[in-house]
Parts: structure tokens; sequence; C-alpha cells
């Protein structure tokens, strides 16, 4: 490899379906209905279940969030707020939330391989919390 190019990993379809079957067990472990949304490192969808019930609304919302992190550079998306608020540019909290596809409250989190992202989970039907438990266990499934 030369100094100007550099490996990326990313998921492979198994990995996403991991990622999706882990989560979509969490989800019906916690009674929640919810969209669960997993990336490639590009923030490309792989894999996208809506569950039997889950609000139509948050399809978008959950793959906005998957695609949030990896823009973010793994940044999940429960952590976006705190971090342009520790920015001195106050500009910053302005422009960026109008940004499309950008979302930033919980639920979209990296799954990470050496410390680089390859792809991300993000989940959208329960509290910013739930949703966030449910995106980790999918991550988890694949960095294990």
């Amino acid at each position: 490899m030369s100094e100007l190019t550099k490996s990326q990993p990313t998921l492979t379809r198994a990995g996403a379906r991991a990622a999706l079957d882990a989560a979509l067990a969490k989800a019906e472990e916690t009674n929640t209905k919810m969209n669960i949304a997993v990336v490639d490192a590009g923030g490309n969808l792989m894999s996208f279940e809506r569950m039997d019930g889950a609000m139509l609304i948050s399809s978008g919302i959950a793959q906005d969030k998957a695609y949030s992190v990896v823009i973010g550079n793994g940044l999940p998306t429960s952590q976006w707020v705190p971090a342009l608020s520790g920015d001195p540019d106050p500009g910053l909290m302005i422009g960026f939330p109008h940004r499309p596809r950008l979302v930033m409250f919980g639920g979209g989190v990296p799954i990470m391989i050496d410390g680089q992202v390859a792809g991300a989970v993000g989940v959208s039907g329960g509290s910013a919390e739930e949703d966030a438990i449910v995106a980790q266990a999918g991550a988890d499934a694949v960095t294990g």
C-alpha cells in the first residue's frame, strides 16, 4: 500500500446481517417496535428491517442515524450535541443541525474495527436511550 491510499475495513453482507439480527433480538427482548438500519463504512444501506407495528416515519430516521455516525467518523449520534457544544465557534451549533440526514440524538452507534469505522447501526422507534441500547447490541454482534 502506498502513502496515497489506505485500507478501510467495511462490513460484509454477513456482518450487516449479524448486526441486524442481534439488534432485532434486543428490540424483541425490550418489547419495542423498532426500525433498524445497518450501513457500511461509506454510509450505504446494507440491511434494514421495520418490525411489525413500528412507525413508518422512524424508518428514515433509523437510516439517517446510521449515516450520521459514519459521516461523523464514528461519533455516536448521542454525542453530536456535546461535541459541538464544546467548540468555541457558535456557528457550528447553528449550521450543523441543518445538514441533510444529520441526526443528533441517541440511537446511532459505530461498528469499529481496529480503531476505524467499518459501518454503523441506526435504530428508531423507542426513546433515544432504548434506541441506543438496541443499536449497541447490533454493533456488539460484529465486534464482540
